[in-house]
Order: structure tokens, then sequence, then C-alpha cells
């Protein structure tokens, strides 16, 4: 066979491969005009957050209509007009990196010439920061610094599409409207940061195939009742209730822990509770036995999940962040995956 057919069909090969593992990517940006408002949500009635100028890197979240949600390099996020943007469509910076060799340096600025800060072990696994060049910034629990990008490798999802396809989901987003849920540290309201989750959760499982559903799609109070009955009335896969917690009195007290009711769920449970633990690496509070109405009466695989303390001053600030928030959805989805790829819903072992 002619060399040059077997080069090409080894690259077919590759590619086609490559498709079953979908790779996060974040596409990035920059600013296009000076002194551009950016608001805290999409349309000119609402807040104006700050300002920003010519030549501004953002990071793109998403868009809604003629307005795009960016994430700045000082870590602000909010809403700019799309008229005012340019989005770079090389999508080639990836939401986490693996290492595929042993002792890769890992560097206190993006160059050479800069001290090396630590070296990172094969397989081990970070965030990316920024992109600046030919180097990342990465940050993991231990390590934080720059690494040159030919030395990475960007990492896969451990779960094929398919595991969701056609799989019906059910997001309780916790309270709503006069049901502000807890309080947290600085006055957040647990039923807005159960939204912030629900957002991205659901825009994560749409892009795999699943079909969701949301209990509230604004902030309105739904009586647990009718959440029940919307689960009970579709053909529902999986009921997934987020929560957070708040112990004013305790404000050291953090973690995260997932509660099931019928004993037919703890796998489910299980398997999203260390999922979520290992995305985030916060105080893992185990996975237990919860005597919940949405859970109780609930005729469908259902847990219940706490993300965190919003009574934690330091846990509260990050989960109000994006990139937390990514993490804490990409466990659940693992978590989901794992199960899914375990055993058809419904199973007696369940």
């Amino acid at each position: 066979m002619n060399k040059r057919i077997v080069v090409i069909s080894i690259l077919i090969l590759l590619f086609t491969f490559n498709l079953d593992k979908p790779v996060s990517f974040a596409k990035q940006g920059t600013i296009t005009e000076d002194n551009v408002h950016v608001r805290s949500g999409p349309g000119t009635e609402f807040q104006i957050i700050t300002q920003i100028h010519d030549g501004t890197a953002f990071t793109f979240i998403k868009r809604q209509a003629e307005w795009v949600e960016i994430q700045l390099e000082d870590s602000n996020v909010g809403w700019v007009h799309a008229k005012y943007l340019s989005i770079n469509d090389q999508v080639d910076t990836p939401s986490t990196i693996t290492i595929p060799h042993e002792n890769t340096q890992i560097r206190s600025s993006p160059t050479t010439d800069a001290p090396i800060a630590n070296f990172a072990k094969k397989g081990s696994s970070f965030q990316v920061i920024s992109s600046k060049g030919d180097w990342y910034e990465i940050q993991n629990k231990a390590i934080h610094g720059f690494v040159y990008k030919a030395l990475t490798e960007p990492i896969s999802l451990p779960m094929k599409e398919s595991s969701f396809a056609n799989k019906s989901i059910v997001i309780d987003v916790g309270h709503g409207g006069r049901d502000v849920g807890a309080i947290g540290a600085s006055g957040v309201f647990e039923k807005d940061v159960a939204f912030l989750t629900a957002q991205e959760l659901t825009n994560e499982l749409s892009m795999l195939g699943a079909n969701v559903r949301l209990t509230r799609r604004n902030d309105e109070y739904i009586p647990l009742n009718s959440r029940i009955s919307y689960s009970n009335n579709f053909d529902t896969d999986v009921f997934i209730s987020l929560h957070y917690n708040s112990v004013p009195n305790l404000p050291n007290v953090t973690g995260i822990e997932s509660f099931y009711y019928k004993e037919s769920n703890k796998k489910l449970a299980t398997s999203i509770q260390k999922k979520v633990f290992d995305a985030v690496q916060a105080d893992d509070r185990g996975t237990s036995f919860g005597d919940f109405l949405v859970l109780r009466q609930n005729l469908k695989p259902a847990i219940l999940l706490e993300l965190g303390f919003i009574s934690n001053k330091a846990e509260e600030a990050r989960l109000l962040t994006t990139m937390y928030q990514k993490k804490l959805v990409s466990g659940i989805i693992q978590g989901l995956g794992s199960y899914f790829a375990r055993s058809e819903i419904g199973k007696t072992e369940y």
C-alpha cells in the first residue's frame, strides 16, 4: 500500500477515535471598544458591575441572544453586548490538563528563564487558569505555576456521550421566590447559588444529549409537592435536588454531602458524592440517609446534594466563582456517567 495512503488512513482513524472523547475547551476573546459596560445580567436593565476597555482579554462562558457572559482575568464575571466583543473561534485552551511525563517543570512565570517553582508528577491534573503564549497558568490543590503547553495533554471526559443520550434528568433547584433557603456569610441566598449550579449543570447535560427538566426556571416559589409530581409524572431517570448548607454559629464548617431516602438510591448518591469530592477536593461529609419530602415521596431514583456551606466565608466565596461551579458540575456529571455506565436505571441492585 502507498505510504501516503497509510498515513492518511491512520490520521482518519485517530480523528474518528477522538470524536468519542469530547474535551471541554474555553473560547477566548478581546473587547473592541473603550468604556464598555459589564453588567450583572443579559440586558441594559441589569446593574453595571464595571467598565472595560479596548484590548481587554476575556474567557467566553455562554451567550444569551445578543449578550455574552464573560470572565475577565481578575476573575470578575459579567455580561457584555456582543457587538463590543471579538471572540476567537480557534478554541485552543482546555479547561483542564494532565501531565504525561514524570517530573515536569512548573515555573513561577511563563518563561524558561523563570525559577522552577515545582515538579509535577506524571498523570497529575490541573485546572487551566489562563493561556499566555506557549504557556498555561495552572493550579491544583498543591501546585500553582506555569507549564509549557507542549508538555501537557487536555483531559477527556471519562464517559462517552452515549451514556447520557435520551436520559431524562430532573434538576430540582432548591428553594426560590419567598423561600430564600439558607443565608450565607455575606448575605447571599441559597436559592441563588443553587440556581447558578442548576444553569451550569443544565448546559453541560444538554450538550451531552440528556433531556433536562428544571423544577423552576426563575426565582419563583414552587411547593415541594409540585416538585415531586413533576418528577413522578415524567419518565425520569434521575432526580437531583440542589442545595447549600449554612450553620452561622459554626462558621468554620465546610464540605459536601449527599442524601438518599430509598436504599435503592444509595449507589447513585455515593457515585456522585465521590466524583464531586474528587473534582473539588472539599471536605467529604459522606453519603447519608435523608428523610426529605422530595426524596421520600419520589417514585423515581432521587438524591439531594448539599454542595457546600455558604455560612463559611471562604467556601461561600469559592461557590460564587464560575470556575468552582464548573468543578462541581463536572463532578456531578462524572458521577452520573459512572452510575449510568454500571447499570440501567431501575435494576433491583440499585
